[in-house]
């Protein structure tokens, strides 16, 4: 009769924190390392799009990032629109 509040409480208590760290605490970091990435671009990285275009980071500045393609055409993205570097340049590789 006393436990009746906690143990109608407890296992609610224990949902949310198995819910954040099997979902929260995950997505955040995903988001993190995500936005590391897209801070530590560089001119000549090999790149993809959350579109799924590739192409090189032919320049960048603080919110933009201008992709050449293929053909030799200039794209001006974003820079949150880039999803994953497939190759960085060498000089980023060396450090």
């Amino acid at each position: 009769m006393g436990g009746g509040l906690l143990g109608t409480v407890g296992p609610l208590i224990l949902m949310f924190v198995l819910f954040y760290f099997l979902l929260i605490r995950p997505q955040q970091k995903r988001q993190k390392s995500v936005r590391q990435m897209q801070s530590d671009l560089k001119k000549g990285d090999r790149i993809v799009t959350i579109g799924g275009l590739h192409g090189f980071v032919d320049a960048i500045d603080e919110s933009t990032v201008v992709i050449k393609c293929g053909d030799g055409s200039r794209l001006t993205y974003d820079r949150s629109a880039i999803r994953d570097v497939v190759q960085a340049t060498e000089d980023k590789l060396s450090k």
